[in-house]
């Protein structure tokens, strides 16, 4: 199974903290929002230095989870499909037939130019998660695996997907 470039832990843990730093400054703000009204004053505890913790908590944990991300995200291009293993609580495999690979795009956002990623999007047949994304790779590498892909959905065609 091949492994995301190890560049991709920067995008996940600029996103985990740009996340927890919105989340943190709603969660303190709005402690001492309360903190300023009557209903303070019944509250035992002291809003903001405990609002403050938590959110201090919960970037870290935000954190730890992006870093643990990337040790788990595997993919594979097999004889007749693409599998992909990812997941730090719950770990997902997910297998594309490519009989059922409907077209690829790549694409590559401010932060993933920045640190020169590219994400590949497989769209499938189906309703329910018709795409599957796989970050984390080089443009090279994303191009490549673009080809790739096509080339194997096309020479699948009229192939059972089961």
């Amino acid at each position: 199974m091949e492994r995301l470039t190890p560049r991709v832990r920067v995008v996940w843990l600029a996103l985990a903290l740009a996340r927890a730093t919105v989340l943190g400054g709603l969660l303190v703000g709005g402690a001492i929002a309360l903190s300023r009204t009557d209903l303070a004053d019944a509250v035992p505890i002291p809003l903001v230095p405990t609002a403050a913790v938590i959110a201090v908590s919960l970037a870290v944990v935000r954190l730890l989870v992006a870093w643990r991300r990337y040790g788990v995200w595997r993919f594979e291009l097999r004889d007749d499909d693409l599998s992909i293993e990812r997941g730090v609580f719950t770990r997902t495999k997910t297998v594309v037939p490519f009989v059922r690979v409907q077209h690829v795009d790549s694409r590559r956002s401010p932060l993933e130019r920045t640190v020169g990623l590219a994400t590949v999007v497989v769209y499938t047949a189906g309703s329910r998660s018709s795409d599957v994304a796989i970050p984390g790779l080089t443009p090279a590498r994303a191009e490549a695996l673009q080809e790739s892909l096509r080339r194997l959905a096309i020479e699948s065609e009229g192939e059972d997907a089961v």
